[in-house]
Protein backbone atom coordinates (compact mmCIF):
# COMPACT_ATOMS: atom_id res chain seq x y z
CA UNK A 1 0.00 0.00 0.00
CA UNK A 2 1.34 3.42 -0.87
CA UNK A 3 0.69 6.68 0.91
CA UNK A 4 1.41 10.14 -0.43
CA UNK A 5 4.48 11.93 0.88
CA UNK A 6 2.16 14.68 2.13
CA UNK A 7 0.16 12.19 4.21
CA UNK A 8 3.35 10.70 5.65
CA UNK A 9 4.74 14.14 6.53
CA UNK A 10 1.47 15.16 8.16
CA UNK A 11 1.37 11.90 10.15
CA UNK A 12 4.95 12.57 11.29
CA UNK A 13 3.87 16.08 12.33
CA UNK A 14 1.02 14.56 14.34
CA UNK A 15 3.45 12.19 16.05
CA UNK A 16 5.73 15.09 16.98
CA UNK A 17 2.81 17.19 18.23
CA UNK A 18 1.53 14.32 20.38
CA UNK A 19 5.00 13.85 21.85
CA UNK A 20 5.21 17.60 22.56
CA UNK A 21 1.81 17.46 24.27
CA UNK A 22 2.87 14.45 26.37
CA UNK A 23 6.08 16.19 27.47
CA UNK A 24 4.19 19.40 28.25
CA UNK A 25 1.62 17.47 30.28
CA UNK A 26 4.37 15.65 32.20
CA UNK A 27 6.18 18.89 33.03
CA UNK A 28 3.34 21.28 33.79
CA UNK A 29 0.14 19.19 33.84
CA UNK A 30 -1.18 21.30 30.97
CA UNK A 31 -1.43 21.07 27.19
CA UNK A 32 -1.39 24.34 25.28
CA UNK A 33 -4.57 25.25 23.42
CA UNK A 34 -2.46 26.25 20.41
CA UNK A 35 -1.03 22.76 20.20
CA UNK A 36 -4.50 21.19 20.31
CA UNK A 37 -5.73 23.63 17.65
CA UNK A 38 -2.74 22.73 15.44
CA UNK A 39 -3.48 19.01 15.84
CA UNK A 40 -7.12 19.56 14.87
CA UNK A 41 -6.38 21.95 12.00
CA UNK A 42 -3.77 19.73 10.36
CA UNK A 43 -6.26 16.87 10.22
CA UNK A 44 -7.97 18.65 7.32
CA UNK A 45 -5.05 18.49 4.87
CA UNK A 46 -4.36 14.96 6.12
CA UNK A 47 -7.84 13.85 5.07
CA UNK A 48 -7.36 15.26 1.60
CA UNK A 49 -3.83 13.85 1.28
CA UNK A 50 -5.37 10.42 1.92
CA UNK A 51 -8.21 11.00 -0.56
CA UNK A 52 -10.98 11.01 2.07
CA UNK A 53 -14.19 12.21 0.39
CA UNK A 54 -16.20 15.00 2.02
CA UNK A 55 -19.27 12.81 2.13
CA UNK A 56 -19.46 10.50 3.92
CA UNK A 57 -15.75 10.18 4.86
CA UNK A 58 -15.01 13.58 6.42
CA UNK A 59 -18.49 13.71 7.97
CA UNK A 60 -17.95 10.33 9.65
CA UNK A 61 -14.49 11.36 10.85
CA UNK A 62 -15.85 14.57 12.39
CA UNK A 63 -18.85 12.74 13.86
CA UNK A 64 -16.70 10.18 15.67
CA UNK A 65 -14.35 12.91 16.92
CA UNK A 66 -17.30 14.91 18.29
CA UNK A 67 -18.72 11.81 19.97
CA UNK A 68 -15.38 11.06 21.64
CA UNK A 69 -15.00 14.71 22.64
CA UNK A 70 -18.49 14.67 24.21
CA UNK A 71 -17.78 11.51 26.21
CA UNK A 72 -14.52 12.90 27.58
CA UNK A 73 -16.13 16.29 28.20
CA UNK A 74 -18.47 14.42 30.53
CA UNK A 75 -15.44 13.04 32.38
CA UNK A 76 -14.04 16.57 32.62
CA UNK A 77 -17.31 17.86 34.04
CA UNK A 78 -17.22 15.34 36.90
CA UNK A 79 -13.56 16.12 37.61
CA UNK A 80 -12.10 12.97 36.10
CA UNK A 81 -9.97 14.59 33.43
CA UNK A 82 -8.31 17.89 32.56
CA UNK A 83 -9.58 20.24 29.88
CA UNK A 84 -6.40 20.06 27.80
CA UNK A 85 -6.63 16.27 27.77
CA UNK A 86 -10.22 16.42 26.55
CA UNK A 87 -9.30 18.81 23.75
CA UNK A 88 -6.32 16.67 22.80
CA UNK A 89 -8.31 13.43 22.54
CA UNK A 90 -10.92 15.20 20.40
CA UNK A 91 -8.24 16.63 18.12
CA UNK A 92 -6.36 13.33 17.79
CA UNK A 93 -9.63 11.52 17.02
CA UNK A 94 -9.94 13.66 13.88
CA UNK A 95 -6.91 11.80 12.48
CA UNK A 96 -7.72 8.21 13.42
CA UNK A 97 -9.85 6.08 11.10
CA UNK A 98 -13.06 4.88 12.78
CA UNK A 99 -11.97 1.23 12.72
CA UNK A 100 -8.89 2.11 14.81
CA UNK A 101 -10.62 4.43 17.30
CA UNK A 102 -11.84 1.79 19.76
CA UNK A 103 -8.50 -0.09 19.91
CA UNK A 104 -6.75 3.28 20.32
CA UNK A 105 -9.05 4.18 23.21
CA UNK A 106 -8.38 0.80 24.84
CA UNK A 107 -4.62 1.32 24.62
CA UNK A 108 -5.05 4.85 25.91
CA UNK A 109 -7.13 3.59 28.85
CA UNK A 110 -4.63 0.85 29.71
CA UNK A 111 -1.75 3.31 29.50
CA UNK A 112 -3.63 5.84 31.59
CA UNK A 113 -4.41 3.20 34.20
CA UNK A 114 -0.77 2.15 34.45
CA UNK A 115 0.32 5.78 34.63
CA UNK A 116 -2.25 6.48 37.36
CA UNK A 117 -1.11 3.45 39.34
CA UNK A 118 2.55 4.47 39.07
CA UNK A 119 1.74 8.02 40.20
CA UNK A 120 -0.39 6.76 43.09
CA UNK A 121 2.40 4.47 44.28
CA UNK A 122 4.90 7.33 43.95
CA UNK A 123 2.70 9.67 46.00
CA UNK A 124 2.08 7.07 48.71
CA UNK A 125 5.81 6.39 48.85
CA UNK A 126 6.43 10.10 49.40
CA UNK A 127 3.68 10.25 52.05
CA UNK A 128 1.39 12.63 50.19
CA UNK A 129 -2.32 12.26 50.91
CA UNK A 130 -3.94 14.18 48.04
CA UNK A 131 -4.78 12.32 44.83
CA UNK A 132 -2.24 12.67 42.03
CA UNK A 133 -2.77 14.82 38.95
CA UNK A 134 -2.30 12.32 36.15
CA UNK A 135 -0.71 13.67 32.95
CA UNK A 136 -3.21 11.84 30.74
CA UNK A 137 -1.74 13.48 27.63
CA UNK A 138 0.96 10.79 27.86
CA UNK A 139 -1.66 8.03 27.53
CA UNK A 140 -3.44 9.86 24.71
CA UNK A 141 -0.14 10.20 22.86
CA UNK A 142 0.60 6.50 23.39
CA UNK A 143 -2.77 5.51 21.93
CA UNK A 144 -2.39 7.92 19.02
CA UNK A 145 1.12 6.73 18.25
CA UNK A 146 -0.12 3.14 18.30
CA UNK A 147 -2.85 4.04 15.79
CA UNK A 148 -0.30 5.76 13.52
CA UNK A 149 1.88 2.67 13.79
CA UNK A 150 -1.02 0.52 12.63
CA UNK A 151 -1.47 2.68 9.55
CA UNK A 152 2.13 3.25 8.51
CA UNK A 153 4.53 0.82 10.18
CA UNK A 154 2.59 -2.40 10.66
CA UNK A 155 3.76 -5.07 8.22
CA UNK A 156 0.11 -5.61 7.26
CA UNK A 157 -0.46 -1.93 6.62
CA UNK A 158 -3.54 -0.68 4.86
CA UNK A 159 -5.00 2.68 3.98
CA UNK A 160 -8.32 2.91 5.84
CA UNK A 161 -9.14 6.10 3.96
CA UNK A 162 -8.91 4.46 0.52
Amino acid sequence: MTFTITAILLAAALALMMLAAAISDLRSRSIANGLNVAIAALAIPYWFANGLPLWPGVAIQIGFALLIFAVFLGLYMIGGMGGGDVKMIGAVALWIPPMLLMPMLMIMAAGGGLLSLAMLIHQKWRGQAEPPEVPYGVAIAAGGLWALHQQYLNQFTFNPFA
